[in-house]
């Protein structure tokens, strides 16, 4: 049984201040506010202010979802690898709690403040924690449950090290592109560039272990 650590306890009232920004702010707000945004940050469907609590409370849900599996990783581990990077897991864990509180908190805050674009708040916060995980991105050991994985990264440890050294520094330079990106320009283009570079991020760490575990078959080196 996992011990109940001091970064349980911070990532427990990280997790919980959504609620009580919500709790502080829910008296003000209008009866109708907006519940989705489309292209550019524009508002595109409007909604009761009761659909932010199941708003939090999925986000909420989805934050604690990550973090408990990330924290119980070695014992749902049929190899038994992950615990050689416990301690990177539990970084990450702790990472994603905060990405999501504040992405809540962004959400709770745009609503409130409806002058604000919420493209400007919650684009550069993905941006970040693109670039947070690029930092953590070669500390992670081969495993099942995170990382790119992809038939050629499991297979062999020298395709998954080269292809997560790339993607570190894809992602953590990506991750700063999408920010500067979100807060300089506009909001159509922005958005574009958010969604290009997510697309590049995913695929290229992918496309490079395919060709990278091919070219380091013991035939091509006989």
């Amino acid at each position: 049984m996992k011990k109940f650590t001091y970064m349980d306890v911070t990532a427990l009232v990280v997790w919980l201040l959504p609620v009580a920004y919500l709790f502080s702010i829910y008296g003000s707000l209008p009866e109708i506010v907006p519940v989705h945004y489309g292209l550019g940050g524009k508002v595109d469907r409007y909604g009761h202010k009761s659909e932010l609590i199941m708003l939090t409370g999925i986000l909420l849900f989805a934050g604690l979802l990550v973090y408990l599996l990330l924290k119980f990783l070695p014992a749902i581990d049929p190899k038994n690898k992950v615990k050689y990077g416990e301690d990177t897991f539990r970084k990450i864990a702790f990472g994603i709690v905060l990405f999501m509180t504040a992405l809540n908190i962004a959400i709770l805050y745009v609503t409130m403040h409806r002058s604000l674009p919420v493209d400007k708040i919650i684009l550069p916060i993905a941006g970040l924690l693109f670039t947070f995980m690029g930092n953590m991105m070669n500390n992670i050991k081969p495993n099942y449950f995170a990382g790119v994985r992809t038939p050629w990264t499991l297979e062999n440890e020298d395709t998954w090290r080269a292809t997560h050294r790339l993607a570190g520094k894809l992602w953590f330079t990506g991750g700063l592109v999408i920010t500067a990106a979100a807060l300089m320009l506009p909001s159509v283009p922005a958005t574009i560039v958010f969604i290009a570079g997510i697309m590049a991020l995913t695929l290229i760490p992918v496309i490079y272990s395919y060709v990278y575990f091919k070219d380091h078959q013991p035939e091509k080196n006989s």
